[in-house]
């Protein structure tokens, strides 16, 4: 059985929301990397640091009830809501904010933008 950590994930640059902290589990194991091009950096560094099992979303999607966070590259409102409207933490590498229809979803608690790779650290 593996052993997770916990990671802290702040706001960058121009972003939103959080800090979230991150802890994989056994029924929440999977970091969801949803950014069309495989796993993005930020993902890979919040697996490499809590042990979570790091999957491209895309190409081998992954419940919602099993997600521990979703790494996202959305500047609209789709994935930026989605996520966070079924309870999903969910990290945006691009520096938005709440907007849309999904917006009411989106809160402090669950999302944060604007994310790089220095962003994420231990708790």
């Amino acid at each position: 059985m593996p052993e997770y950590t916990s990671v802290v994930v702040t706001r960058g640059p121009g972003g939103w929301g959080g800090p979230l902290t991150i802890t994989p589990d056994e029924d929440r194991p999977v970091i969801a990397s949803i950014t069309g091009g495989g796993v993005h950096p930020v993902a890979q560094r919040i697996a490499d640091l809590t042990g979570g099992e790091v999957i491209d979303g895309f190409a081998q999607p992954a419940p919602f009830e099993r997600i521990a966070v979703a790494v996202i590259d959305c500047g609209g409102t789709a994935r930026a809501g989605i996520y966070p409207m079924k309870g999903v933490p969910t990290v945006d590498i691009h520096a938005t904010s709440p907007s849309g229809p999904l917006s009411k979803q989106v809160t402090e608690d669950l999302f944060v933008s604007g994310v790089g790779v220095g962003n994420v650290g231990r708790a």
